[in-house]
């Protein structure tokens, strides 16, 4: 076994690898880019190694810096972790000249499955079944526009170099072929340096199914059983579970079966999925995909079976044997695994960037994170800040789990994916282990909204009870305060300087705190119980809810509500409101930092409401800015390669006039 370990990878996976390593005995190496330089990773690993500026081409995509690192540190091994370099052969083969250790399969296996096409075509010489498409080395839009057509619609565009949900389309109708033949092109080009396709016949109402293998040097290969991961956003899983609920007996027998031929074909000796589609109905399915190295959700995996996958990836890269037999292995209860990611789910699941305010994992999960009160979340990387992970005797004890310690999850300043995980988890198609792929659209066809609740009042009483020890400048501005005759007390009107048609009354009285709002006026205890929480007691009845404030803002969270309030006292208001930044439909504004990667518009150009003016992409992600309203470009502000910031002004348009 070797002795020491440098992990190629950042945030919660590297904390979860560094985490073994230790137990293992051995000496770990981290690796950070400027925008991680105090990130958590980085405190826990024995010594750290700087790899460059935020983007990940120039640091963690960098594999001449990364092996650089290794020989600077003495470290023997390298560990990829997932995305980054994890499935590119090129490191590996590095290594082997540099007498290093790759934990992950070998060459021939990273490469074969590494793309969609070779990997399809060794799938159907090992039996396993495959969904009929078109895999040719003629990679001209003409071809693939007519294998779509011979294979008949709906079907799938998929980059043969990659997965992640990048470079893939679902094409319903043949109009809009050339359209996402030259997106996924395009996005396939940026993430993976290679732009070729597949066509695939569209699975209707499909499950996404996956086994976990795992293999050692010796001929070993064993699997860890399956799991389900069809609750996806953007071809990008949410929610995942082992094992898979609802299959038959002879489906997860023949699913393991297949997925242990794939492995044996190639000669799999590391840990790696197997990933299938399948027909919800009939429970037949075909291969996707492989992908050679630990996934996101192999927690699922680990708490189902009570192995530590990373520790054995360790040792099958040292060249042991694995010590266990696929009888040794049993599935004992079901865990499911929820992403929470730094995205807005009520606007399409757009990515959010910002500053953690606070930061307190629920008691009860498993919480695989890489981040902590402080940590910012940027632009550059993916926007998946932890994995919270129930594990229960059966799978309705794990999900009433994942569901409470949701809502215990104390988080601030930045928004997240928080409670629409929640009613994921509450929706009764979920419920029942019946998700498919298209679960989100079906349960929400209109788009998902989170639950309402009067929040204002509880971020007026945060503020208010404040401890003056506690207070920063904003919140001992002087507000409008009416004043009324002796014995009768002083009132406090506050609202929210961005929606300020409702405002929130406070009164001080003998038994407590008056409060008026939209509901009435209803009296209330409360004080501040701890550095984020706050206690308010109405009718006897207690209730503790997050709270946190930093620049003016009040951030208050719950069991079932999120919101921040820029909270200011009625005579604030004027100044406040001055400063606010209304959109326009004349003004094309980037919706969050990214790179301007495409610039349709152009001075002088006649646009109808739909059309796109402006590519950006933003967390690794391509989102395309399009005109609200007819009109004239009478400017472009942009220029494409250029890295924006949320807010800035890219195009305006001469709305055109009403016509008669």
């Amino acid at each position: 076994m070797f002795d020491s370990l440098l992990i190629a990878n950042r945030g919660e996976i590297a904390c979860r690898i560094i985490r073994t390593a230790h137990r293992m005995g051995l000496r770990t190496v981290a690796v950070f880019s400027d925008a991680d330089a105090d990130a958590p990773h980085v405190q826990m690993a024995d010594r750290a190694v700087h790899i460059g500026s935020p983007p990940a081409a120039d640091s963690y995509l960098c594999a001449d810096r990364i092996l650089d690192a290794a020989r600077k540190t003495g470290a023997q091994t390298i560990h990829p972790g997932y995305g980054f370099l994890s499935e590119q052969p090129e490191p590996v083969r590095r290594c082997a000249e540099l007498g290093l250790t790759w934990v992950g399969p070998h060459l021939k296996a990273i490469t074969a499955m590494g793309d969609k096409i070779a990997a399809k075509r060794i799938a159907e010489t090992a039996g396993v079944p495959c969904i009929p498409g078109y895999s040719g080395d003629d990679q001209s839009d003409a071809t693939l526009i007519a294998a779509a057509r011979g294979i008949g619609l709906p079907v799938m565009i998929k980059a043969s170099a990659g997965g992640g949900g990048k470079g893939m389309r679902a094409v319903q109708d043949a109009a809009d072929l050339p359209a996402a033949i030259a997106t996924a092109r395009a996005e396939a080009e940026r993430a993976f340096g290679d732009g070729r396709l597949l066509v695939e016949k569209l699975v209707q109402n499909p499950r996404h199914v996956e086994v976990q293998i795992l293999g050692d040097k010796h001929g070993t290969l064993l699997h860890l059983f399956e799991r389900d991961c069809s609750v996806q956003r953007n071809h990008q899983k949410l929610l995942e579970e082992a094992p898979a609920p609802n299959l038959r007996d002879d489906t997860r027998a023949a699913l393991h079966d297949a997925a242990l031929r794939l492995g044996r074909q190639i000669g799999y000796d590391s840990a790696g999925t197997v990933e299938f589609i399948m027909d919800a109905e009939t429970e037949a399915f075909h291969f996707l995909e492989m992908n050679t190295r630990l996934q996101v959700e192999h927690t699922v995996t680990e708490e189902i079976t009570g192995l530590d996958l990373v520790a054995l990836q360790l040792r099958a890269a040292a060249g042991e044997r694995l010590p266990l037999a696929q009888s040794d292995i049993a599935c004992t209860g079901h865990a499911i695994e929820a992403r929470l990611t730094a995205e807005d789910a009520s606007d399409g699941f757009r990515p959010r960037t910002g500053t953690l305010l606070h930061w307190a994992p629920p008691p009860g999960l498993r919480t695989d994170a890489g981040v902590q009160a402080g940590s910012v979340i940027g632009s550059h990387y993916d926007s998946m800040i932890a994995k919270l992970i129930a594990r229960g005797p059966n799978r309705e004890a794990a999900r009433r789990a994942l569901m409470a310690g949701l809502g215990r999850l104390g988080i601030a300043g930045i928004t997240t994916n928080r409670l629409f995980l929640r009613d994921a988890l509450l929706a009764e198609i979920f419920a029942q282990g019946r998700a498919t792929t298209d679960f989100v659209a079906r349960e929400w066809p209109e788009g998902w909204a989170p639950p309402t609740r009067a929040s204002l009042a509880l971020a007026a009483l945060a503020r208010h009870t404040r401890p003056r020890d506690a207070a920063t400048p904003w919140q001992t501005l002087g507000g409008l305060r009416l004043l009324q005759a002796a014995g009768h007390p002083a009132r406090t009107a506050y609202l929210d300087a961005r929606q300020p048609e409702t405002r929130v009354t406070l009164a001080t009285t003998p038994q407590g705190i008056a409060v008026t709002d939209d509901a009435g006026t209803w009296t209330a205890e409360a004080r501040w119980t701890g550095p984020a929480s706050v206690t308010v007691t109405r009718d006897g009845v207690a209730e503790t809810f997050g709270a946190a404030i930093e620049d003016g803002i009040v951030h208050v969270w719950g069991e079932d509500f999120d919101a921040a309030h820029e909270i200011v006292a009625l005579g604030d208001f004027d100044a406040a409101r001055s400063s606010e930044d209304v959109a326009a439909p004349d003004r094309i504004t980037a919706p969050m930092p990214g790179l301007i990667v495409d610039l349709p518009a152009r001075p002088g150009d006649a646009v109808d409401a739909g059309d796109t003016l402006v590519v950006m992409e933003s967390m690794k992600l391509l989102m395309e800015l399009k005109a609200a309203a007819p009109g004239t470009v009478a400017g472009v502000a942009g220029a494409v390669g250029e890295t924006v910031e949320a807010g800035t002004l890219l195009v305006q348009l001469d709305l055109a006039q009403e016509r008669d």
